[in-house]
């Protein structure tokens, strides 16, 4: 009896608490409009920072970029001090559901990776990333709980799972598994974890086209080259025929979106151009004249450096810590033809393996110094990467303008103590120097006295 009224005490407790947090999220949402004064901007497309700016949020966009701002009855006003004030960061290429090796993907609970997703998210927002866009994964639920304010975390744009022919990238069944065409079983681990589709022939490439838009994508994935992480797939090969990469692409066109595809070397990606994909994800291992093809064609290349330059998963085996290395010294070649170029370059990480490792997604940050400009790199984690979420067109999840400062845009803002113009590095402490975190006109993080 006693231990009865023990559980049920602590039940009301836990009722209480819980009513508490529901006010507290009630009362924010309650709030009509945030003042941020005093602050340097950075607008997500100049070189500079506009000096002595206020900043006006209403609801979830912002109302006004100026000096001298009227707070408005009742507004929430806070002083910037001087501090930077940006867009929120977005990471254009990110894994939110691989926090654990392949094999475990396809030994765990989903609801356990779900689990761990949810937890990821919350860390990704508090790194100062507002948005992300997810290639390869299944996190559609985690996307519901966060946007229904259950959870903490970012936007997420997704492709879904992965398309992959057999013995592509996203082929980690073993040797001896059938294709169900040749009499395997219909749906295999890896697909049931919703990391990866399999797809040979056009009219399967269309039907898992048409299953992840069934899902919710607001774009598609496709792998169309060899892979660091693959495990039959070395780095020089390219997968899919032209005809099945025009496919996918002919499939999301009809809904009004787009495809990226995975890809290292010339052939893989000049394939991926002709077919009409727009987006390039890696591509470390094309060529100069490759690179020029692309600028050329309005084709953006989502260049990573996190995943490379940083320690691999201890998941990898020899031959995937090898083809990190051979991938990590094209990056130079890449970069550098990319700026000569002109290139739409876009900003993403690729952690993957562990929430460990992907406490280095901020390192992308000084990675990049080596080929740009501090003002270059912001652009590429804002207003760039911003254009390339825009063409998922009626798909968009968040129809609205991201990684800028302006009237109009939506209310992803961060406040830094310091300049990242200057000194980029601060970024890769967001303990220490994000003072403020919103993402769609709520304050998440608050350490301004």
């Amino acid at each position: 009896m006693k231990k009865r009224m023990i559980v049920i005490v602590a039940l009301f407790a836990l009722t209480g608490l819980v009513g508490m947090v529901q006010a507290a999220g009630h009362e924010d949402a309650a709030t009509s409009a945030v003042l941020i004064k005093n602050v340097n901007v950075f607008d997500g497309k100049s070189d500079q920072l506009i000096p002595r700016q206020d900043v006006l949020v209403k609801g979830n966009i912002i109302e006004a970029v100026g000096q001298h701002i009227a707070a408005p009855q009742g507004a929430i006003t806070i002083d910037g001090n001087g501090r930077t004030l940006t867009p929120g960061f977005i990471d254009a290429h990110t894994h939110l559901q691989w926090n654990m090796g392949v094999t475990e993907h396809m030994f765990k609970p989903l609801d356990y990776q779900a689990a761990l997703s949810l937890v990821e998210a919350e860390s990704t927002l508090m790194r100062g990333f507002t948005t992300i866009r997810d290639v390869a994964g299944s996190i559609f639920g985690v996307k519901s709980a966060i946007d229904e304010g259950y959870f903490v975390g970012p936007r997420i744009y997704s492709g879904g799972a992965a398309l992959s022919m057999t013995t592509g990238h996203g082929d980690f069944r073993s040797p001896s598994t059938m294709p169900r065409m040749m009499g395997g079983a219909g749906v295999t681990d890896v697909e049931y974890a919703g990391l990866v589709i399999f797809a040979d022939g056009v009219p399967e490439v269309l039907t898992a086209s048409r299953m992840q838009f069934r899902k919710g994508a607001h774009f598609l994935k496709v792998f169309t080259g060899g892979a660091v992480s693959g495990l039959y797939d070395p780095l020089d090969i390219a997968e899919y025929s032209l005809e099945e990469l025009k496919a996918a692409v002919g499939e999301a066109e009809r809904w009004n979106t787009y495809v990226a595809v995975h890809t290292y070397t010339d052939a893989a990606t000049r394939m991926a151009i002709e077919a009409g994909a727009k987006t390039l994800e890696h591509a470390n291992l094309i060529t100069e004249k490759t690179v020029k093809l692309a600028a050329k064609k309005g084709v953006y290349i989502s260049a990573q450096t996190a995943l490379f330059m940083s320690p691999p998963p201890e998941s990898f085996t020899l031959a995937q810590r090898d083809r990190q290395q051979q991938a990590k010294k094209g990056l130079d070649n890449l970069m550098t033809s990319c700026k000569k170029h002109k290139a739409n370059v876009l900003f993403g990480t690729d952690m993957v393996g562990s929430m460990e490792l992907k406490k280095l997604q901020v390192t992308e940050f000084t990675n990049r110094t080596q080929w740009f400009t501090n003002a270059e790199i912001l652009r590429q984690a804002t207003s760039v990467n911003a254009e390339v979420l825009a063409l998922s067109g009626p798909r968009n999840p968040y129809p609205g303008k991201l990684g800028v400062i302006e009237k109009g845009a939506l209310a992803d803002i961060l406040l830094v103590n310091g300049n990242p113009l200057e000194d980029i590095s601060i970024l890769t402490k967001p303990d220490e120097n994000l003072a403020l975190i919103m993402k769609d006109g709520k304050i998440y993080k608050n350490t301004i006295e």
